[in-house]
């Protein structure tokens, strides 16, 4: 089992990373700012320009240490991997699967349904913790909606008509997002999901904290083995890891969007936290940015019951976990790829 260590953000634009023997050194104009032991981290994420010595990358390859960079904005950029973990054979697998349409639905349709499960239960826990500043019927309307098409999902037989459940599920669940937000109403809200820039506070957070959440499902399909750029639902496009895009389906809803919600309704991030581009674009600051992912270290340090493996872990090896259980699907060890339902 991989242990959970800490991951390094590199947020400062202008600070470069390089090795000193067993140490990760942060500098910038040749000055030393910090220095981190490398037997203490699982991965580095820069958002930053100056980049990183190739010492260093190859030291994390040898590690088996996810190096990831982004802009300062959390658009993913590149990573660095070394030789890839687990035997040709599973890879193969993933491959033939990949290229067969009807056996890469028998696995997006099993992340799909739980995207829906995981998300109609983040409606039912606000409805349940918040009834009094909702409007329940919405809540009930769209919770009951979503359960209906739980059924149709596992049915489907082809990745159109999955898309098509997938598309009808997303309006359902968006359409009471804007309601999950009990604080700010006026300056955070939602009516719309947008990107590619993010135009509204609460749409800048969402990308931001995908863009993490990717790193993470990336890393841990890379540590067992599989290719993290060649999906099932998501096919393939150049640069784009597809298959850590799948696994990140089921997560969106529980981890991603609660912790967003959290931050929001819990005053961690502020209207004062965002800046705003000439061509409308809003994200966060850096000190936000700062502030957010510390926040995202310590949410992925909370222990939850795992539901398949019925094993107390911490929130942060969830994407390692269903890593694995996906590869085991694939060297047919298991039946069927068992999706993360939260509960």
């Amino acid at each position: 089992m991989r242990h959970l260590l800490n991951t390094l953000f590199v947020t400062s634009e202008d600070v470069y990373l390089s090795l000193d023997g067993e140490n990760v050194v942060a500098s910038r104009e040749k000055q030393t700012l910090a220095r981190y032991p490398l037997h203490t981290l699982s991965g580095i994420i820069a958002f930053s320009y100056a980049g990183a010595s190739p010492a260093l990358m190859g030291a994390c390859a040898q590690r088996d240490i996810a190096l990831s960079f982004c802009t300062p904005r959390g658009r993913f950029l590149a990573r660095t991997t070394g030789i890839s973990n687990g035997n040709v054979l599973l890879r193969r697998a993933q491959y033939r699967i990949a290229d067969d349409p009807v056996q890469s639905c028998q696995i997006a349709r099993n992340m799909i349904f739980a995207k829906v499960y995981n998300a109609r239960w983040s409606i039912e826990r606000t409805r349940r913790d918040h009834k009094m500043r909702i409007e329940e019927e919405a809540f009930q309307s769209a919770s009951k909606a979503l359960q209906t098409l739980l059924p149709q999902i596992l049915q489907v037989n082809n990745l159109e008509s999955l898309r098509g459940l997938e598309g009808a599920a997303a309006t359902l669940y968006f359409d009471v997002f804007d309601q999950m937000i009990l604080r700010s109403k006026e300056d955070f809200f939602f009516h719309e999901r947008n990107r590619r820039p993010p135009l509204d506070n609460v749409n800048a957070m969402l990308s931001f904290a995908y863009s993490l959440l990717s790193h993470d499902c990336a890393s841990g399909l890379e540590s067992v083995g599989l290719d993290a750029y060649a999906g099932f639902l998501h096919r393939d496009r150049p640069g784009r890891i597809s298959l850590a895009l799948d696994l990140m389906e089921e997560l969106r809803p529980c981890f991603a969007d609660r912790f967003v919600l959290t931050l929001i309704n819990n005053r961690v991030i502020t209207p004062a936290d965002f800046s705003k581009a000439g061509n409308g674009a809003v994200y966060l600051t850096d000190s936000a940015r700062k502030t957010f992912l510390k926040s995202w270290q310590e949410r992925k340090q909370e222990i939850i019951l795992h539901p398949y493996l019925e094993e107390k872990i911490p929130w942060g090896l969830v994407p390692y976990i269903q890593a694995l259980l996906l590869s085991r699907y694939l060297r047919g060890d298991l039946d069927e790829y068992p999706p993360f339902l939260w509960k």
